[in-house]
């Protein structure tokens, strides 16, 4: 299996992290930046808590660029979801000493693609407020990006999609919710788009067994430890182990493609009704389909065991 060349644009978030984690361990990804963004938490935070993970696992070398610090038209958000007070389900990780890449996110984004034309693949696992400047800064990039595969939408494919709402509208997820009309620029920029939903990235069956905790509790390694703390910070508040991978379901399939099944449909992203807003519209009509709205491909259904056991193996590595 051929190497992928990624970007890793991210906001973490205990799941952001656990996925820059498993990005930078796979041999079979090059991971040529991370680029962060304002969404769970304030982009100061969000730029600190992806050097920390990278000191963590001995990842230093790969640059991190700090990114947008608000959405593009909009205020903020308050997430609804805590990741606690660090960002990272109180591991209190050090503070970096790495220092941020000089160039922005954006021009980071840019400047790596232009270098690695048709080649990079940019793993969306946060609001897509960098990656939609990019593109409007360069458009020209579009035609360049090998692919997106995105923690992004809800498509209402089982009852996870909306039991499982993570932004602050009834049938939002958080990424798009944060900055919808990022993601409307991304989904309609041409570019080959993979969105896993809620109706996959939120899935009961995404929970460790008694087996794993212990293999966990036994490691040695540190993102073991920060894995099983996240665990037991989300099940105390209520919530299942999945809340702690979400994202790394993009990272599984950058992986291993075979990890998820996917649909191609129609989706419009709504950007105005207070209702619905960042809701990710899937045409499945028969007839009457609003064929104008893009074509993406939508994450269906997983093989939730293999990608446990592919996260698995990576934190133990």
């Amino acid at each position: 299996m051929a190497v992928k060349k990624i970007i890793l644009d991210c906001d973490p978030g205990m799941d952001d992290s656990m996925a820059i984690v498993m990005a930078c361990k796979s041999k079979q990804l090059d991971v040529k930046a991370i680029t962060t963004v304002n969404g769970n938490y304030p982009v100061d935070i969000t730029s600190a808590n992806a050097r920390k993970v990278l000191e963590m696992i001995g990842r230093a070398d790969i640059p991190v660029g700090k990114g947008m610090a608000a959405p593009i038209v909009r205020k903020t958000p308050k997430d609804p979801f805590s990741h606690g007070k660090d960002g990272q389900a109180e591991n209190f990780l050090p503070e970096p000493v790495m220092e941020l890449n000089k160039k922005h996110a954006i021009d980071l984004i840019i400047d790596i693609v232009k270098e690695n034309p048709g080649e990079i693949y940019i793993l969306s696992i946060a609001p897509m407020s960098n990656i939609a400047m990019a593109m409007v800064k360069a458009p020209e990039i579009k035609s360049m990006i090998a692919g997106i595969y995105a923690i992004s939408g809800a498509f209402g494919l089982n009852r996870y999609a909306y039991a499982n709402a993570t932004g602050d509208s009834p049938q939002s997820e958080w990424n798009v919710y944060v900055d919808p009309e990022a993601a409307k620029i991304v989904y309609e920029s041409g570019v080959k788009l993979v969105a896993f939903g809620l109706d996959v990235a939120t899935h009961f069956d995404v929970n460790l067994t008694a087996s794993d905790i212990e293999k966990l509790k036994r490691s040695t390694k540190k993102e073991a430890a920060f894995w099983l703390q996240a665990i037991r910070f989300v099940n105390k508040r209520g919530f299942e182990a999945y809340c702690t991978v979400i994202d790394c379901m993009a990272v599984g399939y950058a992986i291993d493609p075979t990890l998820v099944d996917t649909i191609t449909g129609h989706v419009g992203i709504e950007t105005e009704s207070k209702l619905t807003l960042g809701m990710t519209v899937l045409d499945s009509r028969h007839h009457h389909t609003w064929t104008q709205l893009p074509v993406i491909e939508i994450g269906a259904n997983a093989d939730y065991k293999r990608f446990l056991q592919l996260l698995m193996d990576l934190v133990l590595e």
